[in-house]
């Protein structure tokens, strides 16, 4: 459902950029990814072109995708012993 969720609000901006009106920020779009939007987010930045070239939010992007994968991981090794 986050990821859902995700991907629209992604695809969102993405509309509201190409027709110059209010755009979601880019905190929001974060968040969504960080409470698990990560594959809505990741599908929409490369099926629409979105923040794509913009360097910051690339670095910030991976950034979460790596701290949950970390979380992931020892979240796993945790629930094994």
């Amino acid at each position: 459902m986050i990821n859902s969720l995700c991907f629209l609000t992604y695809s969102y901006d993405k509309w509201q950029a190409k027709n110059n009106k209010r755009r979601v920020s880019e905190f929001n779009l974060l968040l969504l990814t960080g409470v698990g939007g990560t594959i809505g987010g990741i599908l929409s930045m490369y099926l629409f072109k979105h923040k794509t070239n913009k360097f910051s939010f690339i670095i910030a992007f991976y950034t979460i995708v790596i701290l949950q994968i970390v979380l992931l991981y020892f979240g796993i090794q945790t629930f094994k012993s």
